[in-house]
């Protein structure tokens, strides 16, 4: 297993986005910190969660059976079953996927990420979306970036401020993928909840976690010069392919699958 850099230390006296994302879907792999940020989020933000990462699958289902077999998953978080790989794998046993996550609890979890079928193969690297060229470096010794690639970005860049530039972020990592490859992003908005913007900014505020819920109209810019695939940019409940459409039900995310042209 490569990591990228030693482990560092996990600090329990901060709130991290990916433990809090854990403890909204019923994971234990989170501190009092973190419940504390989750238990303060309005019961919508644990049933949103939830339909963000059915989204997910039902995404990395479709990729595999249109024959893509190679992903890079930013912004992994903690290894919740099924797991991306163990969706495409199920599909596809000759996958190939990099996870990466910039939370070292995510690491001492990274095992359970790396449990492939003897026919693929998976790998994990510590680092934060914001360093994009490590990423792509690390991604690039396990990845074919000849052939395409399916780029997953799950419920992340809702974490990266306007400062520091999300479309440039997007942007670098999309440019690295061959023809062909895809881009997978679910985006947080209040666009369906406005009447709990205030208290879910102030509540990660409150647990200094950066925060910026977007618009669908600065959801879109993420997808910039891609070829979104049916049904488009859509709420996560209304997205689905080939499989029975799921409750459409308030979701509280953006999402969309793109190709790279």
């Amino acid at each position: 297993m490569t990591t990228g850099r030693p482990k560092d230390q996990v600090d329990t006296s901060k709130p991290h986005p990916a433990r809090v994302y854990d403890w909204l879907l019923g994971g234990k792999d989170n501190y009092q910190v973190d419940r504390q940020v989750g238990e303060k989020l309005p019961q919508a933000a644990r049933e949103n969660a939830a339909r963000n990462r059915a989204f997910m699958h039902r995404a990395a289902a479709w990729l595999a059976g249109e024959g893509v077999d190679q992903f890079l998953d930013i912004g992994t978080g903690i290894p919740t079953e099924p797991n991306l790989h163990q969706i495409v794998q199920k599909i596809n046993p000759a996958a190939r996927i990099v996870y990466a996550d910039n939370d070292p609890i995510v690491l001492r979890h990274a095992e359970a990420l790396l449990i492939s079928t003897p026919e693929g193969g998976t790998d994990y690297i510590q680092a934060d979306v914001r360093d994009a060229g490590s990423i792509l470096e690390h991604a690039r010794t396990f990845l074919d970036f000849s052939r395409p690639v399916a780029l997953s970005m799950i419920a992340l860049m809702h974490f990266i401020t306007d400062e520091e530039d999300p479309y440039a972020i997007t942007r670098s990592l999309v440019d690295a993928l061959p023809s062909g490859s895809y881009l997978t992003l679910s985006h947080g908005t209040t666009d369906e909840h406005p009447e709990l913007a205030s208290s879910v900014k102030t509540t990660y505020r409150e647990g200094a976690i950066p925060l910026r819920m977007r618009t669908r109209a600065e959801v879109e810019p993420f997808f910039a010069g891609l070829d979104l695939v049916k049904p488009g940019l859509v709420t996560a409940t209304q997205w689905y392919q080939d499989t029975p459409a799921p409750k459409e039900e308030l979701s509280g995310f953006y999402v969309g699958v793109a190709r790279v042209r």
